[in-house]
């Protein structure tokens, strides 16, 4: 992922804004409990994961499956593939996968949520859902020139989601959160329609991280700057999270992007241990053909 990209991470300030004021009433205080988590990384792709498979593997997917227990299938942003792949995406992983999909861009880049977007989302979806218990939140990504003026697209197109498909929206144009009154409307009309507002860490979008969380879902994509920094700055993410759960939050959703992928599998592995240690989670940790390994 090249989003967000800066020359010299070091000179960033890493440190993660303090929650929103109204994050604290969606998470409702005192009802933590049981929660799913789910941590993986964006492609399954042996060239862009070099290293992480071992020599001879045949299929990529079920090895990946078997390391992860998610992926964040950016795949689907490129075109909309026919049910029959989805079925055997669903084949070939364990029951306890989920993916979550990214919207076709016919949706939210060409046609950019106008009047006659409808055909593709029902398209999609058609083929989405033969993913059946193993489709986890299916993910919205507007372009960065996407601006407030096309509020009433956002609506309508919230208004006609299915209620029981999960959803999630990153917005990337600025003005969606440094407007108080634009950031205040669309953050009422996520949380009235159940819908995760995505958090985006990345090094030169810091104002992504608007901390606002508009249900009980923490769908959270971040992304790496091969820099020694990325530990440091998952740590502060492990930190953070235990102290939603102990609020209340019922998913974790945490995708990890590198600028370099092949060292996504490595770094997520360092943040898995991380949360079985401080959130008491139980996820299974991925092998690595470099065990031992450190990405600096």
């Amino acid at each position: 992922m090249k989003f967000g990209k800066v020359e010299h991470p070091e000179l960033i300030n890493f440190v993660l804004p303090e929650d929103h004021k109204d994050t604290s009433a969606v998470l409702q205080h005192g009802q933590s409990g049981d929660i799913s988590v789910y941590v993986g990384c964006a492609k399954w792709n042996k060239q862009d994961l070099k290293g992480f498979y071992p020599r001879g593997t045949k299929d990529e997917l079920q090895y990946y499956s078997r390391q992860f227990n998610s992926i964040e299938l950016n795949a689907t942003f490129y075109r909309i593939f026919p049910e029959d792949q989805f079925k055997k995406w669903y084949d070939k992983t364990p029951e306890n996968f989920k993916f979550f999909p990214k919207l076709v861009q016919n949706i939210s880049h060409l046609k950019r949520l106008n009047d006659d977007v409808q055909p593709y989302v029902d398209q999609y979806l058609a083929s989405a859902i033969h993913l059946k218990e193993k489709l986890g939140t299916i993910f919205l990504q507007m372009h960065s020139n996407f601006a407030p003026k096309y509020f009433e697209r956002v609506v309508n197109f919230v208004e006609r989601w299915p209620k029981e498909l999960r959803l999630a929206i990153e917005f990337r144009h600025t003005d969606w959160f440094n407007d108080t009154t634009v950031a205040a409307e669309l953050y009422d009309l996520l949380q009235n329609n159940n819908i995760a507002n995505i958090l985006t860490d990345s090094a030169g979008r810091r104002d992504l991280l608007h901390m606002r969380l508009t249900n009980k879902e923490a769908f959270v994509r971040y992304v790496g700057a091969n820099h020694e920094t990325d530990y440091n700055r998952l740590d502060d993410w492990v930190v953070r999270l235990k102290s939603w759960k102990e609020q209340g939050i019922e998913d974790i959703h945490f995708f990890v992007h590198q600028n370099i992928e092949k060292e996504s599998p490595l770094l997520s592995k360092y943040f898995i241990e991380l949360l079985n240690k401080q959130l008491g989670t139980q996820l299974s940790l991925p092998n690595h053909s470099s065990e031992g390994a450190t990405l600096f």
